[in-house]
């Protein structure tokens, strides 16, 4: 499915399903609304399926995999090479979120759309060899921002053939906080230094050193901010396009897609910039510890569920909301009605 295509077909949430859902959720014998976010949940969900008659138990993480130019900056921590390394553990297992997956029933697909060496992991959707550095020139060109954002949507539309109900959205890419940083501080037109947070553990002076990187990309680059494929192609990455792509692609087909934390935010923002509808679709997870979360989640007016200082990615906010999830589906399938029990219902109070 090509970009220009997508909008046409993510079409509005079914509200009679929606109604169909809030209608059960007040016949169910319990003070109305006490589930609070896990019964909005349900109801989204239910005019995402256009159906009153909720389930997802085929789930999958898409785990977009790519580098960063900028990282010869001096930005991160540790080096380019622990990309590919921790690409491949998702293959095996062994990553946090695969854990985490395996508790959830979650399958784990990892996506090299962008990394700097070829991996086991699939290649078939690689847009390049990593990103050039944002310092020195733009990350990408507009026209390889959008293959990015387009194999993101060939994932959403591969994984819904295969059956999957629901996505959740994750990356792993060294100097990934750096690009969404800068990204984030264009899209929200907020100073560089409320957006940038130590990523995976940078000191005072390599935080301030990032700050400066992020300011001189901004400065030199020039994103137009009112469109959202130029800030990305400037000063973004592969990763984030890649996801982009999976919450554009997850609604085309159908699907509620889950928001990470604070890189997964920023993808959710172009994917709303290119589709608006798309918001619709998106359930937020967590806020995440890095600072420009909370102004991100905001602006994409989706309270998250959790509120854990989670900041590791690969998805693991994502599927950190799915037991939770899980737990509102079960009272809403299994729980007696006041009609069961023989007990007058709430009314609504004005």
């Amino acid at each position: 499915m090509k970009l220009e295509e997508i909008a046409a077909k993510i079409r509005p949430l079914d509200q009679k399903a929606m109604e169909a859902a809030r209608v059960h959720w007040n016949s169910i014998a319990k003070p109305l609304h006490s589930l609070g976010k896990l019964e909005e949940m349900v109801i989204q969900i239910a005019g995402i399926q256009g159906t009153a008659d909720v389930h997802i138990p085929k789930r999958a993480l898409v785990a977009m995999c790519a580098d960063n130019g900028v990282v010869e900056e001096g930005v991160t921590q540790t080096g380019q090479e622990v990309t590919a390394i921790v690409a491949e553990n998702f293959l095996k297992g062994e990553t946090s979120v695969c854990v985490m997956c395996r508790q959830c029933g979650v399958q784990v697909f990892p996506v090299d759309v962008g990394m700097a060496v070829d991996t086991k992991v699939r290649t078939d959707l690689k847009v390049a060899y990593g990103t050039r550095n944002i310092a020195k020139e733009a990350a990408m060109t507009r026209e390889q921002a959008v293959k990015a954002v387009e194999a993101g949507i060939a994932m959403a539309v591969e994984l819904k053939e295969q059956g999957y109900q629901i996505l959740a959205t994750g990356e792993m890419g060294i100097g990934n906080t750096t690009t969404s940083s800068a990204m984030a501080s264009v899209l929200l037109d907020r100073p560089v230094e409320e957006m940038t947070g130590r990523g995976s553990g940078l000191t005072s002076d390599g935080l301030q050193r990032k700050i400066n990187v992020i300011k001189k990309a901004i400065r030199d680059r020039k994103p137009d901010r009112e469109d959202v494929l130029d800030v990305l192609a400037k000063v973004g990455g592969f990763d984030i396009a890649g996801m982009a792509g999976v919450f554009l692609g997850g609604a085309a087909c159908g699907m509620p897609v889950i928001m990470d934390g604070f890189i997964s935010c920023v993808a959710a923002l172009v994917a709303k910039g290119i589709c608006p509808t798309v918001a619709d679709y998106i359930l937020a997870s967590h806020v995440s510890k890095e600072p420009a979360a909370h102004y991100i989640l905001e602006a994409l007016e989706k309270p998250a569920v959790l509120h854990a200082d989670m900041c590791l990615g690969e998805g693991t906010g994502a599927i950190a909301l799915l037991p939770i999830l899980d737990l509102g589906l079960a009272v809403y399938h299994s729980m007696s009605t006041f009609e069961d029990i023989q007990v007058d219902q709430y009314e609504e109070l004005i």
